[in-house]
């Protein structure tokens, strides 16, 4: 049997394509019932293979969550301000994230489905919130005609960041499937609402 030499590149690629593997199984099967088993298999690798990485399926998840889905997607805010327009930059913060139809199949199904069960998944929901909450909260401010209240900053950041949710599937959690989604025309029309309570609350 020919050996392959180890190598940083080959290495790479070992642990890529056990990655990639895992994010379509997962997506297609749930964590619980996607077996290392089938990951080494999907990926091409020994299984061996998979421990000398990932030493516990949860590692796989772990890996997952901190490479490919980072907690601050965003470097820079700023090409998201519309100045005077809150309504149009909170628009702008959804377009860029593109929760709706982000193509990483770990967003939509682990985070949407298995954060209340998979307490990795959920602390980094909790995080990605927070960020959402944030940036939300620094959008609104520096897109407003005048300074905002704290408090109202964070109620409409909450009101937005719960809509976002919902227009991404987030209520999939609770598998409260007969609650319809948010789509994106209705998404701006909560954007103008959440500008003008900003302005009507001060």
């Amino acid at each position: 049997m020919h050996h392959r030499r180890r190598s940083a590149k080959i290495d790479g690629d070992a642990r890529e394509a056990i990655l990639d593997a895992a994010e379509t199984l997962i997506a297609a099967r749930g964590f619980d019932a996607t077996s290392t088993a089938a990951v080494a298999e999907a990926a091409g690798v020994p299984k061996g293979l998979i421990f000398y990485y990932f030493p516990t399926k949860t590692d796989i998840l772990t890996a997952l969550l901190a490479e490919r889905l980072p907690t601050e997607p965003l470097d820079d805010l700023s090409p998201l301000i519309a100045p005077g327009d809150p309504a149009s930059s909170l628009v702008n913060l959804d377009d860029a994230l593109n929760l709706r139809d982000n193509h990483s199949s770990v967003m939509r199904v682990i985070i949407w489905r298995e954060a209340e069960t998979h307490p990795d998944v959920r602390d980094y929901l909790r995080r990605f919130r927070s960020y959402l909450r944030d940036a939300t909260m620094w959008i609104l401010q520096a897109s407003a005609v005048s300074p905002v209240q704290p408090g109202t900053l964070r109620a409409c950041a909450n009101a937005w960041v719960a809509a976002m949710f919902s227009a991404a599937g987030a209520d999939r959690m609770r598998d409260l499937d007969d609650i319809p989604r948010l789509q994106r025309d209705e998404l701006r029309t909560v954007a103008q609402v959440v500008a003008a309570g900003m302005v009507q609350l001060g």
